[in-house]
């Protein structure tokens, strides 16, 4: 740990001091109160019990955290470093600290606020060894983990029609989500379908571990299995954290709850698995001050674990807690309010509350029933139309549907109208093949034991290395109980192995090692990436290309190069370096913080906070799901049809048939102005017109509340624009794209990269020092000055490649 880190009735002394950000003095008491309404102040000064802040829609939450934790600093002296907070999203987190900062100065970077996820990496990068995991452990996304799951289904020779390897990866999240391991899961298998699940789980765990890898999953269940199985590390977090605050708490899981309970919970009975006792039991630290804040009306996570019940049972786990219930919304009009309150009280055993707001009733709820879907679409982008010739902007606008397949009619209205727009939660940045790809050339790098990076990147761009050669050297590496990658490096010795194959196998281990000597020295991540992008031939091969496809991947290869590049610029580390140390200047952001970042980046953190274009910018089409969080002056909340919102699956189930109603309350929640609800009369579903009757949800809107522009019974059909006409917004166009090539990546990565060492002069037999790998003997040099590779033999470590500019090597 820090030696900053504050523990109980520690005292810093003046070197400690010295070492922490400049102070400022804070805000007074009158200052972080303005602008409160009383419950919001009740909130903000509560001491001693846990507390649960029931914030209702718009209610001002993120205003009641930030202040809380403002003064907790500020009015109750707290250290910063004392205080945990914890978001569901990484751009939440950095709003969230950067108020905090605004509000009592730079000591705030001294606090954790973070994801869950981000504080779990945080904690296991730490701690993760004894566990018997090294502190590198790579991160494995869902695409990572879909192709090693895939992997293992060959591997134990089951049907990949029946065994898929994502409803394997789903089962095993669930399960992962309530802690269950795949040993307790194998033995509560019930039939040989669960066997074969629970075999691939148990392999999926194993060579994760091979891999020294962890899943999204396991970040969570491992940090809550170090506590529970190492209680001196539990009790140091818990001195560390004396302050704990949870957002969005309606939406989390049981290992999410599990945690916090062993952060904060008074009671010595923790809610997971028991372990052996220790021969000398450890001092329990006194529970932190807890504070959560949710709304149960807004679960609507159900599908990816959440359980309503960890907010509903507070006062149960934590009978001396207090509630307060944040009502007075800031964000929409009474009549949205309204129409909100009108829809969710319908759902049983909820805690009774009623937004208002002192906005005034506002425009009437406007509704629609198409003749069809595209009917439906036509009517809403006429209505846009119509708003931003009256003076609002595209980007003011969002259209709700409840899944992603119902954007496309949408997206082709919107083409033919020349109406600018962006789809939020389609094929992300991250997802995509090229992107991918780069990231498993870093990924390898950081971790060489990362096999499934390394197998995706092996023969991308294709080099000659094909299965067959592959699994030669699999076969090879499996029987002497090493990694791929060290039997890639030994491919020599690997039988069956034809000499064109070695060749080519060869070449890919001369260069992944002479790029991880720039890893190992330090390089920076954007400059790494470059090299990685031109030397591999990867942006070659783009570049020889006549499809106009891979001129957009060349395009979003220079897009992650800027991110790489906006990261490296950037003077604080990624989540996983100790603020304390940033501060200190210990800690430089290096490629693993960067790939940490990307990994944790989530849905909601790539919507932009405004357009960066001057004709005021897009209109916004997204799940339901995706626009939690969000809110805009107009919102369509479309497909309003039993079977389409609610969804057909829910229909005969009345707890998902709740969360619906809970999905309907967010999305009516999100409007602040102007709110627009339609439904189509017929809808293609898989090529078929269904005939859907109007969701339940329109009916239990206040008739008072709602200006029905056409229904069912009108004969007369809505005036269709004019496609032919301009609109006068133009066509979307793609800004900021620069010319990228190969020349371009190999002569920015010289320009930006780290001064280079003094080159030795050395040959074939000279003897050195390397600072990693001790003594070793030069076998052969290639290239000169700058260009010098040097093959170096270090006798148990083997013979190594080395970029000289960067390798930490002294000539004896």
């Amino acid at each position: 740990m820090s030696d900053t880190l504050p523990i109980i009735g520690q005292t810093l002394g003046p070197a400690d001091e010295a070492q922490q950000p400049e102070r400022r003095p804070g805000p007074s008491a009158d200052d972080l109160l303005a602008g409160l309404n009383e419950p919001q102040r009740a909130a903000v000064v509560h001491e001693g019990t846990p507390l649960l802040v029931v914030a209702g829609a718009g209610s001002g939450k993120t205003r009641v955290l930030t202040r809380r934790i403002a003064w907790i600093v500020s009015q109750r002296k707290a250290h910063p470093g004392s205080i945990l907070a914890i978001t569901f999203t990484n751009k939440a987190a950095a709003e969230m600290k950067e108020r905090v900062e605004a509000l009592v100065g730079p000591r705030a970077r001294l606090m954790w606020v973070s994801t869950f996820h981000s504080a779990c990496v945080r904690i296991l990068r730490k701690e993760i060894d004894k566990l018997g995991f090294k502190s590198s452990f790579t991160i494995y996304d869902a695409a990572d983990s879909k192709r090693l799951m895939g992997m293992i289904v060959k591997d134990l020779d089951l049907d990949p029609r029946r065994y898929q390897p994502g409803a394997i990866l789903h089962w095993v999240s669930t399960h992962k989500n309530e802690l269950r391991g795949p040993e307790e899961v194998a033995a509560d298998s019930h039939n040989k379908f669960e066997e074969a699940y629970a075999a691939a789980y148990t392999r999926y765990q194993q060579r994760l571990r091979e891999a020294n890898a962890l899943d999204f999953d396991d970040l969570l269940m491992a940090t809550v299995d170090l506590f529970a199985t190492y209680p001196e590390v539990r009790e140091t977090y818990r001195r560390r954290f004396r302050h704990v605050l949870v957002d969005e708490y309606q939406d989390t899981n049981h290992a999410q709850y599990a945690l916090i309970h062993e952060l904060c919970a008074d009671s010595l009975e923790d809610p997971i698995a028991s372990v052996e006792p220790l021969d000398e039991p450890v001092e329990r630290v006194p529970p932190a001050e807890l504070m959560v804040v949710g709304d149960a009306d807004q679960s609507i996570y159900a599908f990816r674990g959440a359980n309503i019940r960890n907010i509903l049972d507070f006062e149960q786990d934590f009978p001396n807690a207090t509630s307060i219930l944040l009502e007075q919304n800031y964000r929409s009009t009474q009549t949205i309010l309204n129409a909100a309150n009108a829809v969710i009280g319908h759902n049983r055993g909820r805690t009774p509350k009623n937004l208002w707001s002192d906005a005034g009733m506002g425009a009437k709820i406007v509704g629609y029933v198409g003749d069809d879907e595209r009917d439906e679409a036509r009517f809403v982008s006429g209505e846009i139309d119509a708003l931003t010739d009256a003076g609002s902007r595209p980007g003011d606008v969002a259209v709700f549907y409840r899944t992603n397949a119902q954007s496309r009619v949408f997206e082709e209205v919107f083409i033919r109208l020349g109406m600018p727009y962006r789809v939020v939660g389609g094929v992300r940045f991250y997802e995509r093949r090229e992107v991918r790809d780069a990231l498993a050339y870093l990924r390898m790098l950081v971790n060489a034991d990362d096999e499934v990076s390394l197998r995706r990147i092996v023969n991308t761009p294709k080099r000659g290395i094909g299965d067959r050669a592959l699994e030669c050297v699999t076969s090879y590496a499996r029987r002497e109980r090493i990694t791929l990658w060290e039997g890639l490096r030994r491919a020599d010795q690997a039988p069956g192995l034809v000499s064109r194959s070695l060749v080519a196998i060869q070449g890919f281990v001369a260069l992944v090692e002479e790029l991880q000597s720039m890893v190992d020295a330090g390089e920076r991540a954007d400059v790494i990436l470059e090299s990685v992008l031109a030397r591999s031939g990867y942006l070659d091969e783009l570049e020889a290309s006549d499809d106009p496809q891979d001129g957009t991947r060349l395009e979003n290869l220079a897009e992650l190069v800027a991110v790489a590049r906006e990261f490296s610029d950037d003077p604080v580390a990624g989540p996983s370096a100790d603020p304390a140390d940033v501060d200190a200047g210990t800690v430089s952001p290096g490629l693993a913080d960067f790939l940490e970042r990307v990994a944790l980046v989530a849905d909601t953190d790539q919507i932009p906070d405004a357009p960066h274009d001057d004709d005021g910018g897009m209109v916004t089409l997204m799940t339901l799901h995706t626009a939690k969080g969000l809110e805009f002056p107009t919102v369509f909340l479309t497909g309003l049809e039993d079977g389409v919102f609610p969804h057909s699956r829910s229909l005969d189930d009345g707890g998902e048939l709740e969360e619906e109603r809970r999905l309907a309350y967010v999305g009516l929640t999100r409007a602040q102005e102007r709110l627009y609800v339609s439904r189509a009369l017929v809808r293609s579903a898989w090529g078929a017109p269904a005939h859907n009757p109007a969701s339940r949800f329109l009916g239990e809107l206040p008739d008072a509340l709602v200006d029905w522009r056409r229904t069912e019974a009108d004969q007369v059909h809505w005036q269709r624009p004019d496609l032919s006409r301009t609109t006068g917004l133009g066509s979307p166009t793609v800004a900021g794209r620069r010319n990228f090539s190969a020349a371009a990546a190999r002569a920015d990565a010289a320009a930006k990269s780290k001064p280079a060492r003094a080159v030795p002069s050395l040959s074939p037999g000279d003897r050195v020092q390397h600072d990693t790998f001790g003594l070793g003997t030069v076998v052969a040099v290639n290239g000169v000055a700058e260009k010098a590779v040097a093959s170096i033999d270090f006798g148990s470590d083997g013979v190594k490649r080395l970029l000289l500019r960067y390798a930490p090597v002294e000539k004896l």
